[in-house]
């Protein structure tokens, strides 16, 4: 993916950056009240990532949760990237 594509990609997934060092790959924190709310954030993400077949590598830092996210079979980002992003910004909790 050219930089321009993933430039417009970006605009579409409010929050997320693109971290240009070596793989691109996007990524993104949230912040949550507590421990356990953080957990089923990152349970409804799991859920999302199973039924699209592209899983974010997670960090869980207590109350928060960093993504960072890149398509391995080509070391950088895809479309798959962004919609998966996308999906994760509306999750609820």
């Amino acid at each position: 993916m050219s930089l321009i594509e993933e430039n417009k990609y970006l605009m579409d997934v409010s929050g997320w950056k693109i971290n240009r060092d070596g793989i691109h790959r996007l990524i993104k924190e949230f912040k949550f009240k507590n421990f356990k709310k953080a957990m089923k954030f990152v349970n409804k993400v799991a859920e999302i990532a199973e039924n699209e077949g592209h899983h974010p590598d997670i960090y869980i830092f207590y109350n928060l949760v960093k993504f960072e996210m890149h398509t391995h079979a080509i070391n950088g980002l895809f479309l798959n990237d962004f919609i998966v992003a996308a999906k994760i910004n509306q999750v609820e909790i």
